[in-house]
């Protein structure tokens, strides 16, 4: 049965896609809000908070790209109609990437503070950094699962039941920040940076169970790891490989943003942990739709559908700049309650404030970028992706970094150097897709 393409049919699996997709950031703003807002050593423990979030999230994306690979292979074979021939998949994937997870742990567990000083955390920052890194990577091997578990139900052209688990576990988060941050008199002594790296650990666990839960129960794919290993499992490797790579470079760009931000001071960093976390915040917004993205196209190209892929690429566009210009219009009108949110220290803010404006100008150029990442997932064609992340990177982001930094634009250039990598990424995913696949709508 041929898929169409409606709004309604994309809107059932971005806005939950949507949701869902918002769950880690979410964990790292309410805890640089909440610890941004405690008496001691507020801007250190900020600074701590956001360093750490820039390494976790390399952790992350690096191994996270379970979930593009599963779900790019579930979803085809679903449009082809044998999806039997992948149902012993996700469990194996799962338990490939979980042990991996583990051995980072080993690694990076002892080797924390030399880690982090490769950020130029030192003194009080330092100590904060690794005290709260040894606890939220912890949460590592589960926040994996969670992963690779919603990969699955996307294939499945589900995002409800990842929006449910997500919606759960950052609500459980928030409650915990405040009680483990703060304390309740007599009953709890507050924690304060250690209390909201607890906080991050309860939730993912929990998240991992009750992804666990719902994947056994309201669906056919078993968890259990079997032999013989997947025929798909070579294709699942391959992906992988082509998107570790992608994102090396990627957390790549990220490492040297926050490296700068850290040279140039403790209000500095701070102030880039704000933004960059807002800016992560709007791009798994605009990320809903590239979810849809990635979901339908797999199906579409599965089926062989091109002119309905066709269609969809125009849509996502259209509907992924709106939103976009949405984003950067709430930000606009919240533009100085966001920043108090966070802290109450002026010089903070005030270099917060002075780049702010160029993280929402750049929404709908993300959402060009992310809605044809999703897309290229989708289709399984993680190469495309790879060179053209290698590309933006080096070609384009690093070089703009070295030459604003010469110039001593601090903040502000650094996200004009991320402002040109975005486009830089996005624009050629545009251009390859359209050339490849509208002569094929000629013959379908």
């Amino acid at each position: 049965m041929k898929t169409k393409i409606s709004l309604k049919h994309i809107n059932k699996l971005a806005i939950p896609a949507l949701i869902a997709g918002i769950s880690e950031p979410i964990l790292s703003l309410t805890d640089a809000a909440v610890v941004g807002n405690v008496d001691l050593n507020a801007t250190e423990s900020l600074a701590a908070i956001g360093i750490v979030t820039t390494f976790i999230s390399m952790l992350i994306w690096v191994l996270g790209q379970t979930r593009s690979a599963i779900s790019s292979i579930i979803s085809q074979h679903l449009g082809a109609n044998a999806l039997d021939q992948v149902r012993q998949l996700p469990a194996q994937a799962i338990f490939l990437i979980t042990s991996l997870s583990i051995l980072i742990i080993a690694i990076t567990y002892p080797l924390a503070a030399p880690i982090f000083k490769l950020y130029n955390a030192e003194n009080l920052i330092l100590d904060y950094s690794v005290e709260y890194y040894r606890i939220r990577v912890l949460g590592f091997p589960f926040t994996l699962f969670v992963i690779a578990v919603f990969g699955t139900f996307r294939g499945l052209q589900n995002t409800y039941y990842p929006m449910v688990i997500a919606i759960s576990g950052a609500a459980l988060n928030v409650i915990l920040d405040f009680i483990l941050v703060y304390g309740i008199d007599g009953v709890i002594t507050g924690q304060h940076i250690k209390g909201a790296a607890y906080a991050s650990l309860i939730a993912q666990v929990f998240m991992a169970l009750f992804s666990a839960y719902l994947l056994l129960t309201k669906t056919s794919i078993p968890l259990r790891f079997s032999f013989p290993l997947n025929p798909q499992i070579k294709n699942f490797a391959l992906m992988i490989l082509n998107l570790f790579i992608r994102t090396l470079a990627l957390n790549i760009t990220l490492y040297l943003a926050t490296k700068y931000a850290t040279e140039y001071g403790k209000n500095y960093i701070a102030a880039y942990t704000i933004a960059i976390n807002l800016w992560f915040l709007g791009a798994f917004i605009i990320d809903g739709y590239a979810s849809a993205g990635n979901i339908l196209s797999g199906k579409l190209f599965g089926q062989k559908n091109y002119n309905q892929l066709i269609k969809l690429s125009n849509k996502l566009i259209k509907y992924g700049i709106y939103l976009g210009i949405t984003v950067a219009v709430i930000g606009s009108i919240l533009y100085y309650p966001i920043g108090r949110i966070f802290t109450d220290e002026s010089n903070v803010l005030n270099q917060f404030y002075s780049v702010f404006w160029i993280v929402l100008a750049m929404q709908p150029l993300c959402a060009l970028a992310f809605i044809f990442d999703g897309i290229f997932k989708g289709l399984g064609k993680m190469k495309a992706l790879r060179n053209v992340l290698l590309l933006s990177t080096f070609l384009v982001f690093i070089p703009i970094l070295f030459i604003v930094d010469y110039f001593d634009l601090k903040l502000h250039g650094i996200f004009i150097a991320f402002t040109f990598w975005i486009i830089a990424r996005g624009l050629p995913l545009i251009i390859i897709f359209r050339k490849q696949f509208l002569p094929l709508t000629q013959n379908n």
